[in-house]
């Protein structure tokens, strides 16, 4: 297995610690890229566990490792029932998901997600999909493109950065990074331009892959999934996704208020487990792309419907 040079697994123990393993049990890793938060969980399984693993990346497939337990399916999470129905699984013990891009896909120079290369724009996770980085900057309307900024990319200079991608690209098409940074380099500020710049390419990312609206399916279809006392083990990168994974496991919706039935009992099929995670200082020196990681964990409980 490839695993470090692919990618190296952020709070490895502790994502897998959530997930109180049952030796016997069924789990999922949403994410499984270079397969390091999925070798955790295997040696933590006896005989009759399983594990299934997803990734639309290809090149995941690698990772694949040799054993009768685990089944890696190349699709992107979101239809996660459609696929473990599939194969026979109504419900699972735990679901494991470390969000964003793998360090494999920021180090490929052609795959476009890296502002440190010159390389075509394509920030595609699954290469198959028609939508890409460059059909995305030179076709979107400028009102769509502004709307990406600013809410994926929290720029605020995010009408700006449209107008002049708007006006580039009707002298010409907008076809590498290299062009793409140095459109966007005026609108950011001094001394924070690599920060801005990942902004703005995790904006792009985000639409290129509709990351959000993914992890919104996931979410709601894990209340189904899981079994009472099942638990959801999912690392965030940036405030948007971990706002998400945060109002859901308290509240069980994307408002982050909590429900009641007849009774005035909370309609919140999750519970908190523990404070939110974030990686040691000892983590982040042997792994920079650590720093802005933060591990949420939620437990399935049944929901009450009665009077107390």
């Amino acid at each position: 297995m490839m695993e470090t040079p692919y990618h190296k697994p952020v709070l490895l123990h502790e994502t897998v610690e959530g997930l109180a393993i049952r030796e016997n049990g069924v789990y999922v890793d949403v994410t499984f890229g270079g397969g390091g938060h999925s070798a955790e969980i295997l040696k933590r399984l006896g005989p009759q566990g399983r594990l299934f693993g997803f990734d639309q990346d290809e090149a995941a497939r690698a990772n694949r490792p040799d054993d009768s337990r685990f089944e890696l399916i190349s699709a992107n999470f979101r239809f996660i029932r459609q696929y473990l129905k599939f194969y026979g699984i109504l419900k699972v013990d735990g679901i494991l998901g470390d969000f964003g891009v793998s360090s494999h896909q920021f180090d490929q120079a052609d795959r476009g997600f890296s502002t440190r290369f010159d390389a075509d724009l394509d920030m595609r996770m699954n290469q198959k999909e028609a939508l890409s980085a460059k059909e995305l900057v030179n076709t979107y309307p400028e009102a769509r493109l502004r709307e990406v900024f600013f809410r994926y990319g929290e720029l605020k200079r995010a009408g700006a950065i449209a107008r002049a991608i708007a006006a580039e690209r009707a002298i010409k098409p907008i076809e590498t990074t290299t062009a793409l940074n140095e459109i966007l380099r005026p609108f950011l500020q001094r001394g924070k331009e690599h920060k801005g710049l990942a902004q703005a390419y995790q904006a792009i990312r985000i639409e290129v892959n509709q990351e959000l609206t993914a992890l919104e399916e996931l979410l709601l279809q894990s209340v189904e999934l899981l079994r009472v006392g099942g638990r959801l083990s999912l690392i965030s990168y940036h405030s948007l996704e971990d706002r998400m994974v945060k109002r859901f496991i308290r509240s069980g919706n994307f408002q982050g208020v909590v429900s009641t039935d007849f009774y005035g009992n909370p309609m919140t099929p999750f519970k908190a487990i523990g404070k939110p995670g974030t990686p040691s200082a000892e983590e982040i020196i042997s792994n920079p792309r650590a720093r802005s990681a933060r591990l949420r964990i939620g437990e399935r409980v049944a929901l009450k419907t009665k009077r107390n």
